[in-house]
Formats: C-alpha cells, sequence, structure tokens
C-alpha cells in the first residue's frame, strides 16, 4: 500500500500481519499493533520523545547481564508483570490464587536440599525464621512429590547473586514435599530492598516521585508434572510497604504472619533470643509444568552495590 495520511499506516501494517499461518501470533501482533499506533496518536508522541523512547528500550536490553535483568525489572515496575500473572492464574483472573511474579532474581540449580535444613550456606547475619509450607491442589488434596525452589534475601536486603561477599546459592534451596505437601526449612528473616536505580526503571521512578523498595519476603516456585508451574512469593505482614510495593506485587492471598517469638524456645538448639516462625499454604492447578528461561544465570563479581533509597512524594 502506498501511504497517504498517517491512518495508513495502521491499516497497512494490520493488511501485512494478516498473512501470517500462526493465529495466535496474528492475534497478539495485531493487538499489540492497534493499541500501540493508538498510544502513539492519544499521546501526539513527538519525534524526541520517540527517539527518547527507543533509547530507553535499548538500554533495557544493554543494562541486562548474567546477574541482572533489566527488563523484568521494568516490566514488574509498570505493573505489566503482575497483570500478567493474574490474568493467567485463579482461573484466568476469576478467584483469588497464591501464584505471583517470579521476579528478576531467580536462578536454576539450586542445591537439593532436605526437608528441615537451612538454606544458609555462608556466614549471613540475621534472626532466625523457621519456614513450613504446604502445597494443596484446587480441591484441598495434598500434592507429594513437587519440587520447590526457594529464594530470597539477606537481611542486608541482597540476593546472593548480588553480592559477593555471600557464597554462591546462599538463601537459596531446592525442597521436595512430602506425602502431607508439606516442606520446611530454615533461614534469615530477610528485608525488604530497594530495586536498582541505575538504568532506565531508576529514571521512570525519579520521573514518577516514587519510591523504589520492594517489602520482604520470601520467593517459592513450584513445580510437579500434571500441575502448573507457580511462582509465589509471601510478604511480611510487619513490612510498612505492603501497600506501596514498586513491583505491585503484594495480593492478600501472599500476605505471611511472619510472627516474632521473643520468649520461646526455638526449634534449634543453638537458637537464643528472638526468632520467627511462617506456615504459609499454597494451592497450584492443573497445567503444564513448565520452567521458563531464568532472568539470570550467574553471580555478581567485584564490590558489593550500593543501596539507594528514594522517597515517595505525597
Amino acid at each position: 500500500m502506498i501511504i497517504k495520511t498517517q491512518h495508513d499506516v495502521t491499516t497497512a501494517v494490520l493488511d501485512e500481519l494478516a498473512r501470517s499461518d500462526n493465529p495466535r501470533f496474528k492475534e497478539i501482533m495485531t493487538a499489540a499493533v492497534e493499541h500501540l499506533h493508538g498510544f502513539v496518536r492519544d499521546a501526539r508522541l513527538t519525534e524526541a520523545e520517540f527517539h527518547q523512547a527507543c533509547g530507553l528500550i535499548a538500554q533495557l536490553g544493554q543494562l541486562t547481564t548474567a546477574s541482572h535483568n533489566e527488563v523484568v525489572l521494568a516490566a514488574g515496575s509498570l505493573g505489566v508483570s503482575a497483570l500478567v500473572c493474574l490474568l493467567n492464574n485463579g482461573d484466568h483472573g476469576q478467584t483469588e490464587t497464591t501464584a505471583n511474579l517470579m521476579g528478576p532474581f531467580w536462578r536454576m540449580h539450586s542445591p537439593a536440599t532436605a526437608n528441615g535444613e537451612s538454606i544458609v550456606r555462608s556466614p549471613t547475619p540475621g534472626a532466625p525464621i523457621f519456614v513450613n509450607a504446604w502445597v494443596r491442589d484446587n480441591e484441598g488434596r495434598p500434592v507429594e512429590g513437587a519440587e520447590v525452589d526457594v529464594w530470597h534475601t539477606s537481611a542486608e536486603g541482597f540476593y546472593e547473586n548480588q553480592d559477593p561477599a555471600q557464597a554462591d546459592m546462599n538463601l537459596r534451596g531446592k525442597f521436595t514435599t512430602d506425602a502431607r505437601g508439606h516442606i520446611a526449612f530454615r533461614s534469615v528473616k530477610p528485608a525488604g530492598y530497594p530495586i536498582p536505580l541505575s538504568g532506565p526503571v531508576g529514571a521512570l521512578l525519579r520521573t514518577q516521585g516514587r519510591h523504589n523498595m520492594r517489602p520482604a519476603h520470601i520467593h517459592f516456585m513450584i513445580y510437579k508434572p500434571g500441575f502448573k508451574t507457580q511462582f509465589s512469593q509471601v510478604y511480611s505482614s510487619d513490612d510498612p510497604r505492603l501497600e506501596t510495593d514498586v513491583q505491585f506485587g503484594v495480593t492478600q492471598a501472599l500476605i505471611g504472619q511472619y510472627v516474632l517469638h521473643a520468649d520461646e524456645p526455638a526449634p534449634a538448639a543453638d537458637v537464643s533470643g528472638p526468632w520467627y516462625s511462617l506456615d504459609h499454604h499454597f494451592v497450584i492447578e492443573p497445567g503444564e509444568a513448565r520452567l521458563p528461561n531464568p532472568p539470570i544465570t550467574g553471580k555478581a563479581s567485584g564490590e558489593r552495590p550500593a543501596q539507594q533509597v528514594l522517597e515517595r512524594k505525597a
């Protein structure tokens, strides 16, 4: 088609998309083009703004490394990750779900760990926490033999892949549910943490007047053939930023009760002083057991990164 007006551009692109033999590709790309062209028109995007946007998109890829994924960080900070998750779980967005964001810090090949053991693999400060979790199907039956990946930050707010001072795979482990659908492990209570600000995501947050903090949480990934693989995060009930999570990930079903025990004996004899417990239940849905490509594949080297915290405007 020879273009005569700006409206012809959209028509021409959609006509070419119609040639595809892949129905789902055609459906997705048609919607993408219609919305993208509509956005350009609604925003009255200038040429300078278009080139600026292209530069930001390029930066997302350039700043994605083996230990940091700026693309996933951006998707979360715009609420896209949370929306995709809720639309695809809980009977396609119709009911509450214990599914949540994968996040940019999942690594494959976490060490296999026996139920009840610790995932602290190098000296790590923080209050001890003892976690019990149960996995059930949507009929309430326990799911035996599910692999459950666990990972979280230290009490200083660093995942091990960000922090050269931590051992490889510190605060990560893989457990297998027993006949009750149960796993248990020991760790240190995680802290909330600031997401990195060095790239386009930082610029986005500063321009909006937002903070860059995630509330404290523990990640779980549940894999069992016959069930849809579920990523989840259990958020700490005592965190002050539950309602303003920079990644829009906190749902009511995933606010966990991190219970402080100040004067009770701990489940381990070597623990004296205050400790925490967390009990949580997950419900997984029938579907395909499939693992996505991990957003990171390695560990940072050099100095521990400095953490920057933005204040949220009133």
